[in-house]
């Protein structure tokens, strides 16, 4: 699987694989639950790589995994509710553009140099 693929085409591609490889879906519960636990592990990474604390020894430093389990948790969500995420996400950009198309310019915080931000 080398070539690209679209919001919808990952969606069908982990629903077909629920239904050949995993019997059938978890419950939505379950689903929500194992995807607050990968978003864990996801952030475990992050506060290693990027935060203060330190890698134990063996441990995982790549978060490209965890970010996978995490969208495949969320198409599985997406799937079972029926929500279409291309559809999703097309208004989520709407929503965010209408709302903040200037707010984050108007933020000092976001418009200091990084070396002000530093001091």
């Amino acid at each position: 699987m080398n070539e690209e693929l679209t919001i919808k085409e990952a969606q069908n591609l982990v629903d077909q694989w629920v239904k050949q490889y995993g019997v059938r879906y978890f419950s939505e519960l379950t689903n929500m639950a194992c995807l607050t636990e990968e978003v864990g592990e996801l952030a475990r990474i992050m506060a290693r790589k990027y935060g203060d604390q330190s890698f134990k020894e063996g441990e995982s430093q790549d978060p490209s995994d965890e970010m996978a389990d995490i969208l495949w948790v969320l198409l599985c969500l997406a799937n079972q509710t029926g929500v279409d995420m291309t559809e999703a996400l097309r208004k989520n950009f709407d929503k965010k553009t209408k709302r903040d198309k200037t707010r984050h310019w108007n933020n000092p915080k976001l418009t200091k140099s990084i070396s002000e931000t530093k001091e």
